[in-house]
């Protein structure tokens, strides 16, 4: 027992002395900067994280514009996922913009002919002035302030999923590629997926389109902007996948960066790190 207690004695003297060494003053975690903007009626945040060489080198880069982008909202876990496909080689380096939403039934949606949604959003329908405030204000900013290559992507869930569906149909030039997780395809009676532009989309940019397991009205205007759609749109059905509207961010963000900004690496078959979507033609 004595030896017992002169073992332990020692291993406490020593992480005693491990403790005191690793002692320091704390250094902040410098992960991007911010540039304050207003529309609106709101003051709101345009979070942008940079490559981890853009300091050191000239080189230039694609710019990825997440909606619901403010530090309280979904900005670290995009951010996160972001840089866990880098560690993979997933998806190319790009910057990371993240855009504040204050009241995001207002700014992401159009209006709405359904009483119900009236009656419990009754600001929402300004997704058209949000979209000219980006097309003007926001992509010009950046690419006075950062070195983009020209290339812009949009990605949202839920109502901003429902804001880059629209912002595909209705300004497809406007960004260089889309995702849209879960998007509110429910809105205003479905009519987004109705629209007689979806079935002239052949020449639009690349989009990722995923549906978790929402059933009703939502999974129904998906289904049928999808098959309207046809081969422009990859579809990533995750119905069967045990994927809810709340972790459909989550699941399938990786696979729609690696779709909108793939790789050469020929190792990520082997590992799972596959797209997993479908075109009309498929």
């Amino acid at each position: 027992m004595r030896l017992l207690g002169l073992f332990l004695v020692g291993i406490i003297a020593g992480l005693g002395g491990f403790s005191s060494q690793a002692r320091s003053e704390p250094l902040p975690i410098t992960v991007g900067v911010s540039h304050e903007a207003e529309t609106h009626g709101a003051k709101r945040r345009i979070n942008v994280l940079l490559p981890l060489d853009y300091e050191e080198s000239d080189r230039t880069y694609p710019l990825i514009v997440l909606l619901d982008g403010g530090t309280q909202q979904d900005l670290f876990l995009q951010f996160g996922i972001y840089r866990w496909n880098q560690l993979w080689g997933r998806s190319r380096e790009a910057i990371i913009v993240g855009i504040e939403t204050v009241d995001r039934q207002r700014e992401l949606l159009p209006a709405t002919r359904n009483p119900e949604e009236k009656e419990r959003y009754p600001n929402a329908g300004e997704a058209d002035a949000f979209r000219e405030w980006l097309a003007q204000e926001v992509l010009p900013m950046l690419r006075s302030f950062y070195r983009d290559n020209g290339e812009a992507m949009l990605i949202g869930e839920s109502a901003a999923g429902h804001f880059v569906a629209e912002t595909w149909v209705k300004t497809p030039q406007m960004f260089d590629g889309y995702a849209a997780f879960s998007p509110s395809l429910q809105w205003d009676e479905q009519s987004l997926s109705r629209s007689s532009v979806l079935a002239q989309s052949a020449d639009r940019p690349p989009f990722y389109l995923s549906l978790a397991d929402e059933c009703g009205a939502t999974e129904e205007g998906a289904l049928r902007f999808f098959a309207a759609a046809q081969e422009s749109v990859c579809f990533a059905d995750q119905r069967e996948s045990h994927v809810r509207h709340a972790n459909a961010l989550h699941q399938t963000l990786p696979g729609a960066m690696q779709f909108l900004l793939p790789t050469p690496a020929d190792w990520l078959e082997e590992y799972g790190l596959v797209v997993n979507c479908r075109t009309g033609q498929e």
